[in-house]
């Protein structure tokens, strides 16, 4: 897999790690306004987001694992930064989600 190819994936999964997280982030105001059906939907949009940059993430992997040179890229770093990060943001959501359910301030 040549430079350009590892940079396509690196854009394509912060793309989708991007629209995670503001989907997420969504979710979360919809959640502070009561409105939870919203935050469901949301938060499972945010799971498809996710999972095509899993997808991107899996082809990566299986390349290399199957003995193909994989070229170094600062943009796939930051794509697996991104995800990364959006991972451990969904399971925040999903904590915080349920405390307003509960009618807690998660701020307090």
């Amino acid at each position: 897999m040549n430079r350009e190819e590892v940079q396509l994936l690196g854009f394509e999964i912060v793309a989708y790690a991007g629209d995670a997280r503001s989907k997420l982030l969504e979710a979360l105001n919809a959640a502070n306004e009561g409105d939870f059906d919203k935050a469901e939907q949301l938060t499972e949009e945010a799971n498809e987001c996710i999972a095509n940059a899993h997808k991107a993430q899996t082809n990566l992997l299986a390349q290399e694992a199957q003995g193909d040179d994989i070229a170094f890229s600062i943009t796939m770093i930051h794509g697996q930064d991104h995800l990364m990060t959006t991972l451990l943001l969904k399971d925040l959501m999903k904590h915080l989600i349920e405390l307003y359910k509960k009618g807690a301030d998660p701020y307090e």
